[in-house]
Formats: structure tokens, C-alpha cells, sequence
């Protein structure tokens, strides 16, 4: 459903131009960015992948080259897409001079004063976690609503799907002293479903269903979640002025992290996801991202038309979909309504896993829910970008696995191009390099966007160590993605002979160190895996050894990898030298503040 704006030309009758269904922008306009967007993509693509056939085809084509081009066609359309999402990102924040107009044209409306006639439910969803820890946040955002003057149209809501009894209890004991620090006014609704029917998104779409009629809107919260009442009463705002957006996603960063992991993961997170995000919202427009937490979303075209019914087959792929949130976002477009993305950092906070395994865990779960969308792709009346998220989702992990297939190809590669005479060896290297380049291009991106902001490398300790814990975060962006793309192409080998049970449950959110014993058992193929390439490739072709170190040391070091970077001492080395520190942690809003209190 799009709307029509009448224009007045010149000279004649009045021209109707098609707008997007919260009449936002032209949908000429956001056809037209899809389109350069799908020119730019496809000729990178096109381009490197016409480069490394021509490279491959030195001396003849043999197994391992078509195995490897195979590979590198898979893996690339990833890495071409996030590049030119940052460049476009960098170049909006930059060479723009109203970049958020841009990407953004609904949050003009926070500018606006009045009443709020919108009635928002804050939800938190639980499941065997921490209460304590949980509810602490939710409270946190309780006053920091009140402290705005707008208390009264929010209610809070906390949906248990706890299992053990014992947390149960403990929720039940932190619910009723909420409660009795609240007072009556302010209503505060506990409910735990004795099964996890549906998981995280069953959950809610119960809530839908029993208070929904009762909320215009509801606020999901993870339980790692936490959000400043200004930024929430900004985006309801946005909203109100806007009736046909259904779901306005922020843009969440890292809260201060103990954790040596989470802080140099978030850091890397943070600065990888600005341009990124904005290049991104420049042209997904009206077919924006949802991450199922922190998001604003409207409750009646929500419950109407985005439930998520079982996957028929049985599990893993069947079944009660695990990744709900981009599927929730596409069905949410197709009922008319718009989903947009707010690309600013304000008020929007989540905790990061505190060690690698945790950080595994999380993402096989991703891994498994994505790849349930094969059996979503031909949902009928999505819009064209909808469906394109789908196979995206999917893309992003099948890709994956080609990364430890080419280093497993490397030293047959070496061994043809020793005996090639004219095998391009300079090339090759042009290739690699570029390649490489083009896969870390988003945290380049935000990293020179921090460094062209006045004032930007100040709010992160200062040019020194901005560049130290730049440089730093590198190094762990690639052993720490060196072990989980290998994690990730076992899970999806043990997949595919349908021996992966997987659900919802609580995390370990907390940092705590990391026995060498379970980081063995958990990693010890990885570092085979790693060792197994280095000893091939030294004996086989030393130089390319030099030169895929940074791709292959991390599967080398997985274990003493997991174990460090999880320690205390690690994470307090690291914040006693002020490296890969947030804005938050230098300058602690209220919010973070209370939360620092509280820890």
C-alpha cells in the first residue's frame, strides 16, 4: 500500500507521485537507490569474481581451482554488500549535509512537543536467566521514563518462560518488591507460561493477544536490554507523527563491559555498525531490519499479521522458527506498514557474550533460525526487498563455511601455482589483499568516521588510544572470526545430518573465567584444523604462508584464545589502561550509571 502526494507542476494538471505507505519519500526515489545499489554489488561481484578466474586459470583448471572459485562465489556476495554499505554510510555522514534526512526523514518528528497519546508496553522476555540481574534493567528504565514527565502511558510487563522452579520463585520475590517500590499507579504485569511454545516470539505474540487491545504500542526488551526514557519518548513521538511505521528499530550499542571479550567485541561492534547501518537505511528505506529488542512496534498490525506459525518438517529446519525477527519485519511490510531503522547512537544499550563460547552459542542459534528462512522464501506478497532480506539472512551463514574451505585448498593451490611458470603470483596477492580490505571495509569505515568527528577519537580516551584499541580490535576481529566460521561449518556439517537440537534458554551474561578443560574440549578441532594448514603450507609454499597468517592464527590459538580473553584480569588489564572504551564508560549517562551502580 503506498500513499500519493499531488504535486503542482509548472504548467498542466497536478502530477500524483507514489509515496511509501507512511508517506515518507518517493517510491521513485527508493527504487532508484535499490537500483544503484544492485549495479554497484553485481559489477564488484562480477569483477572479482571475472579476476580470480583469470587467476585460476593459470596453467589449466584442476579440481581445487573450481572448488575454490565455487567457494569464493559464495563468501564474496557477504563482503561486497557490507563494502558498499559503508561507503555509502561514510559518504551520507560526511558528504551529506543533512545525512539523517536522508535515511531518517521520520525523527524530524522528535522536534515536535504535545502530549503522548500513544500507549506503550514495555516487555521484558525471561527464560531461566538472572532476575535479579533482568529486572534491574527494567527498573532502571521505569525511572528513567518517569523522569521525563511522561510515566503514565507506559506500563511494563514481564513474560516468563522460566523452567527451573527455583528462578521462578526468585522472579516472583523481584516482581513483588517492584512492585511495592512502584506503587499502585503504575501498572506492572508478571506472567510465566508453563512451556516455551513458540520460544521468545510465542511469548509475545501471547502478550498481543491477551493486553494488546489495551497498548498502542509495545517496547520488547532482551533481558540484557536497557534504553533511556528520552530516547523512547523521542521514537514514540516519531511513531504518533507517523501511523503507518510498524516497527522503528534503534540502533543498539555495548553497555561498559567487564569482560576483556565484550569490550573488545563491542568496540569492534560499534564502529562497524554506524556507517554500515546508514548505508543500509539509505536504501532498505521503508523495508527496514528488525532485531526482535529494543525496537518500538505497533501492536495491532503486529498481532494481525505477523504470527509466526510452526515450520512444517520436524526440527532443526521445522518447526517453531528460532531467528522470529526478520521474518516478523517482512510480514510487518506486507501488511502496509513501513519498518525503519534510527541510525543514531542515543539511549539504546545491550550487554555483548562475555567469552567466545558464549559468543558461539548465540550465533549458532542465529545460524539455525536463519537458515529455517529456505522454507519462508516464497511467502506470497512480500515485497521484493522483503524476500531479498530473507535470502540474505541465509546467505550470511551459508557463506560462511567457504572461508575454512579455501584455507583447506591453499596448500593444493600453492603446490599448481609452483608449477605454473606464468602463474600470476603478483595478482594473486592484488587479489587477497583487496579482498580482504573490502571484508573488514565497515570497521574501517567507522573508524574513520570516528576520526573525521570533532571531538569523535576524545569520546573513546584520546587519538593514542583510539588507535591502540583500534588496532588491537583488528587483531581479535580475526582470531576470534577464524574460530567461529569454523564452529559454524561443523554445526551446519552436523545440520545437514539433522543431529542439532536447539531452543531457547538462558545465557551467562556475567564475566567468569574460562577452565582450560572445557576451552580444549570445545576448540581443540579448531586449532587441529589451523595446524594442520601451517605445517601443509610450510612445507609446500613458506611465502604464502606469510601471507595468510592473520586468516589461519586464529584457528591455531582457539583454546588459549577463549581462555584469555575470557579471564577477569584480562578485562581489567584492559580497562585499567583505558583500551576499547565506550562514550557510556567515560561519560556514564544516567541509565548507565544506575546500571553501574547496581553491578
Amino acid at each position: 500500500m503506498n500513499q500519493e502526494l499531488r504535486l503542482p507542476p509548472a504548467t498542466g494538471a497536478p502530477v500524483a507521485v507514489a509515496l511509501t505507505p507512511a508517506g515518507l519519500q518517493p517510491v521513485a526515489t527508493v527504487r532508484n537507490r535499490r537500483l544503484v545499489m544492485a549495479v554497484l554489488n553485481i559489477g564488484t561481484y562480477a569483477g572479482l569474481l571475472g579476476w580470480l578466474g583469470w587467476i585460476l586459470a593459470a596453467g589449466g583448471w584442476s579440481v581445487a581451482d573450481a572448488v575454490m572459485f565455487a567457494a569464493a562465489a559464495i563468501a564474496a556476495p557477504w563482503t561486497v554488500l557490507g563494502f558498499w554499505n559503508a561507503a555509502i554510510g561514510l559518504w551520507l555522514l560526511h558528504g551529506s549535509k543533512r545525512p539523517l534526512a536522508e535515511v531518517a526523514p521520520f525523527a524530524e518528528a522528535v522536534q515536535r512537543e504535545g502530549p503522548l497519546l500513544l500507549r506503550t508496553a514495555v516487555l521484558m522476555t525471561l527464560r531461566n536467566e538472572d532476575p535479579v540481574r533482568a529486572l534491574a534493567r527494567m527498573r532502571i528504565v521505569q525511572a528513567s521514563l518517569e523522569a521525563t514527565g511522561f510515566g503514565d502511558r507506559f506500563s511494563y510487563f514481564v513474560l516468563s518462560d522460566t523452567s527451573d522452579p527455583a528462578i521462578a520463585a526468585a522472579e516472583e520475590a523481584e516482581i513483588a518488591a517492584w512492585e511495592a517500590a512502584a506503587g499502585p499507579s503504575r501498572l506492572i504485569a508478571y506472567r510465566r507460561r508453563r512451556s516455551n511454545d513458540g520460544f521468545k516470539a510465542g511469548n509475545i505474540h501471547d502478550f498481543c493477544r491477551y493486553w494488546g487491545d489495551d497498548h498502542d504500542l509495545m517496547l520488547p526488551l532482551d533481558a540484557d536490554s536497557l534504553m533511556a526514557g528520552g530516547t523512547i519518548v523521542a521514537m514514540v513521538r516519531m511513531m504518533q507523527a507517523y501511523p503507518r511505521i510498524g516497527i522503528l528499530q534503534s540502533l543498539i550499542v555495548g553497555t561498559p563491559a567487564k569482560s576483556g571479550f565484550a569490550r573488545l567485541f563491542q568496540f569492534g561492534m560499534r564502529h562497524g555498525m554506524r556507517p554500515y547501518t546508514v548505508g543500509s537505511a539509505w536504501w532498505n528505506a521503508d523495508c527496514g531490519p528488525y532485531w526482535g529488542h529494543n525496537a518500538l512496534v505497533r501492536i495491532r498490525p503486529f498481532r494481525d499479521a505477523c504470527a509466526l506459525p510452526p515450520l512444517p518438517g520436524r526440527p532443526p529446519l521445522g518447526g517453531h522458527i528460532l531467528s522470529h525477527d526478520q521474518v516478523e519485519a517482512v510480514l510487518m511490510r506486507r501488511a502496509g506498514y513501513e519498518v525503519r531503522v534510527l541510525p543514531v547512537e542515543t539511549g539504546s544499550w545491550e550487554d555483548n557474550p562475555p567469552s567466545l563460547p558464549e559468543f558461539v552459542r548465540r550465533d549458532l542459534r542465529w545460524c539455525l533460525g536463519n537458515l529455517q528462512y529456505l522454507r519462508l522464501l516464497r511467502i506470497p506478497g512480500l515485497e521484493p526487498t522483503s524476500r531479498f532480506q530473507l535470502a540474505w539472512a541465509i546467505i550470511m551463514f551459508v557463506g560462511l563455511p567457504a572461508w575454512p574451505l579455501t584455507l583447506a585448498l591453499l596448500p593444493f593451490l600453492a603446490a599448481e601455482a609452483k608449477a605454473t611458470a606464468a602463474y600470476p603470483t603478483g595478482a594473486a596477492a592484488t587479489l587477497f589483499v583487496t579482498f580482504l580490505v573490502m571484508h573488514v571495509s565497515p570497521k574501517i569505515a567507522g573508524l574513520i568516521n570516528t576520526a573525521l568527528t570533532r571531538g569523535g577519537t576524545r569520546r573513546y580516551g584520546g587519538p593514542l588510544r583510539f588507535a591502540a584499541s583500534a588496532a588491537l580490535e583488528l587483531i581479535f576481529s580475526f582470531l576470534q572470526g577464524a574460530i567461529s566460521m569454523f564452529r559454524t561449518t561443523v554445526f551446519m556439517a552436523r545440520l545437514l545430518g539433522g543431529r542439532v537440537r536447539m531452543g531457547w534458554n538462558g545465557q551467562a551474561r556475567d564475566v567468569r573465567r574460562l577452565p582450560w578443560l572445557s576451552a580444549t574440549r570445545e576448540f581443540w578441532p579448531a586449532s587441529l584444523f589451523g595446524a594442520a594448514i601451517t605445517v601443509a603450507l610450510a612445507v609446500v609454499a613458506p611465502v604464502a604462508l606469510l601471507w595468510v597468517v592473520p586468516l589461519l592464527t586464529g584457528y591455531v590459538v582457539a583454546i588459549p584464545f577463549a581462555v584469555i580473553t575470557a579471564d577477569p584480569a584480562f578485562g581489567a588489564a584492559l580497562r585499567r589502561w583505558r583500551l576499547c572504551v565506550s562514550p557510556e564508560e567515560l561519560a556514564p549517562p544516567p541509565e548507565i550509571a544506575a546500571l553501574m551502580a547496581v553491578r
